[in-house]
């Protein structure tokens, strides 16, 4: 996400995945903190039944990096809104929106 090609981020930037080497990891649930100088993203995974939740992956980022990642899930989330109609979320203290979750007796 960084720059440093020296001519002002217009250079075209290719990735190479090799997918024998890449492994999806699914998560449920994110952590996040930060200081002055990174952004910590944990990300993990709440199973019913289980009193804990299990830290699968750690990201660690300069701020910068986790603004420029907020931008592009921000751009993404809106084209599959777009596409699928609105993402249903939890309600601040109340039952989520579409039962979105575990239900625990």
């Amino acid at each position: 996400m960084n720059d440093l090609s020296g001519d002002g981020g217009n250079a075209q930037k290719t990735l190479q995945i090799d997918l024998s080497n890449v492994e999806g990891t699914y998560s449920n649930f994110t952590l996040l903190a930060h200081s002055p100088a990174e952004f910590v993203l944990d990300f993990a995974r709440i199973e019913p039944g289980l009193p804990k939740a299990k830290v699968f992956s750690r990201i660690i980022m300069t701020p910068q990096s986790a603004k420029l990642l907020l931008r592009a899930l921000e751009s993404k989330v809106a084209q599959f809104e777009q596409a699928y109609g609105t993402i249903p979320t939890p309600r601040a203290g109340g039952d989520p929106n579409g039962g979105i979750g575990f239900k625990f007796p």
